[in-house]
């Protein structure tokens, strides 16, 4: 019992080792990410079309539940670019950005989202988020980041624009460049170059001025937050708000509320799906970032677990006024190097994030759209990767296609169309790829029991003896493909006697690639031609006794394949000594 409830309540297992030591590097990076988070929590429930609090309110709930069931010591949960720009998409096509039923259907997106994660982890399904592929994911991202960035241009300039795809939001753009506020262009102008300086210039500049690395470090974090000041003291003071510049207005003054999903049929009928891919995303996002920050410190990462700390992190957003959440990297990354040592960093930051939302919110009233923008723009043109373009050319075309095609499908289509394409091209491209497994022709290196490529190695072969090494399991997908390519190389050669298939690297053979055996079995006998195998695996060799093929296979099975050849080579030889 107890070891179960340390397996679904990791607190349990970190929080007995729990000291001074641990409490003052977990305050310390509590309140870094605290400075970090406050602009960043505000700028993305922006982008996702809510009111600036549900940004904070998803930022409280789901990183203390998450530092009771979650993993990682590092990871910093929250509302994030991608997630809150998916939820933007989903929502908008359920109710009208601004109303009552808007920010239910965000709640609602949340619950489902962390009913379906909960039940991947109870059920330890975590391994169906490898389907998607790296690539497909690093495409889906930079188009994201690019539709985010280009869907803050609006704030940046002060004009009314929509649009859900790149050509939407452009042409949105273009016709009404003549409503531009050039007062807001100058804030937010100002504020995105202020900002891109931060990120490379002020730590070094704070380095050199005589700080400490960590004050430095503190100040450099606390960037954003100081373009918050200062635009905002400028509108204020100034009453730009009278001249056109739009501004954040009154902000709830109060805790997290208790907020209950929309149970509508129609609601969750038209949400289900969106919610499937936010938390796919979502917990790919988050499960890269935790295992990367979690192999630093040689510490381990629960995929499942981590479904069930993401799921609970969602329920919390449900039930609390917020919306999807996961892991972010950059505020991730900052809590590691802020030296956090476990989740109880997350739950202090949380603790923060409160006071603000009690004490703070009044301070933001004359805060600008437009610097709220440019924390997005700023934040979010770092996930752009064309770089991922060159490198997969360079490697592979397959996952060049499927990167191309990802990212052309989120501009012009979406992000819902875009990743639910990418979601079918990694399997598409994982099928192409297995359904032509590597087959080899093999010979004998000399002087060696090795045997290797009869193209790559020059290797001594017998015209009566081909030996074919697969290097993939067989399953229904490749079974034909391996069987049309044995009998094309038996139909090459008169004097061909014997095939043997290498099996040294076949983990499974299922019921499909064995009837496609057995048929290569008969079709081969017909011929005048033995089937045998080599080097089976035990696990399917304990597979194959099970049925009648190795009772009807008209060769043998070989330990190894240098006996296959032995005796084969040998029983030719002795053959063509008794034919003469």
């Amino acid at each position: 019992m107890t070891s179960s409830l340390r397996r679904y309540l990791p607190i349990l297992d970190w929080g007995r080792s729990y000291d001074s030591a641990a409490l003052t590097s977990d305050l310390v990076a509590a309140v870094i990410v605290t400075i970090m988070l406050i602009p960043q929590s505000l700028a993305y429930a922006l982008l996702a079309g809510l009111p600036p609090e549900a940004g904070i309110y998803a930022s409280i709930a789901p990183i203390l539940l998450y530092a009771i069931f979650g993993t990682s010591r590092a990871l910093a949960v929250g509302p994030v670019a991608v997630v809150s720009l998916l939820t933007a998409s989903a929502i908008g096509e359920v109710a009208e950005q601004g109303t009552a039923g808007y920010a239910v259907a965000a709640l609602t997106l949340a619950g489902l989202s962390g009913a379906f994660l909960l039940a991947l982890g109870v059920f330890r399904l975590g391994f169906l988020a490898n389907f998607l592929s790296h690539p497909v994911i690093a495409g889906f991202i930079t188009a994201s980041g690019i539709l985010i960035a280009t869907s803050q241009v609006k704030h940046l300039l002060g004009i009314e624009a929509g649009g859900h795809t790149l050509i939407e939001m452009v042409h949105g753009i273009l016709s009404h460049l003549g409503e531009i506020s050039w007062i807001t262009v100058a804030i937010g102008g100002g504020a995105t170059a202020f900002l891109f300086w931060v990120r490379k210039g002020l730590k070094p500049l704070l380095l050199r001025m005589g700080a400490s690395p960590l004050l430095a470090d503190i100040g450099a974090k606390a960037g954003p937050v100081a373009a918050v000041v200062v635009t905002t003291l400028v509108v204020w003071l100034l009453d730009l708000g009278a001249a056109g510049v739009a501004i954040v207005g009154e902000v709830p003054q109060s805790l997290p509320p208790l907020t209950m999903p929309g149970l509508s049929p129609e609601h969750l009928r038209q949400l289900a799906l969106p919610a499937v891919l936010i938390s796919i995303i979502g917990f790919v996002e988050s499960i890269s970032v935790a295992q990367t920050l979690a192999a630093k410190k040689r510490q381990r990462i629960d995929p499942d677990q981590e479904l069930i700390g993401l799921g609970a992190a969602n329920l919390g957003a449900a039930f609390t006024g917020g919306y999807p959440v996961t892991g972010g990297f950059s505020r991730s990354v900052v809590n590691f190097d802020a030296g956090a040592e476990t989740p109880a960093a997350g739950a202090f930051t949380a603790a923060g994030l409160a006071i603000a939302a009690v004490a703070l919110t009044p301070l933001v009233y004359y805060l600008p759209n437009a610097t709220l923008a440019a924390t997005i723009v700023v934040a979010v043109l770092s996930l752009v990767d064309f770089g991922i373009l060159k490198r997969t050319w360079t490697y592979s075309r397959g996952d060049f296609a499927a990167v191309a095609a990802t990212i052309l499908l989120t501009l012009a289509l979406g992000v819902e169309i875009g990743v639910a394409s990418g979601v079918v091209l990694s399997i598409a491209l994982h099928l192409f790829k297995t359904s032509r497994p590597h087959v080899a022709e093999v010979g004998l290196v000399p002087g060696t029991h090795h045997f290797r490529n009869i193209n790559r190695h020059d290797v001594t072969t017998d015209p009566s003896v081909v030996t074919l090494r697969i290097d993939e399991s067989l399953y229904f997908v490749n079974a034909r493909f391996l069987e049309d390519l044995i009998l094309a190389r038996a139909a090459e050669t008169e004097e061909l006697r014997h095939v043997v298939l290498m099996c040294s690297a076949v983990n499974e053979i299922d019921f499909s690639a064995l009837e496609s055996l057995e048929e290569t079995n008969r079709r081969l006998g017909d011929m005048g031609i033995e089937l045998h195998l080599s080097e089976v695996k035990g696990p399917v060799m304990d597979r194959l006794k099970t049925c009648h093929f190795l009772q009807d296979l008209t060769g043998r099975v070989f330990l190894s394949q240098y006996d296959a050849w032995r005796a084969l080579a040998r029983a030719e030889a002795e053959r063509g000594a008794a034919a003469e």
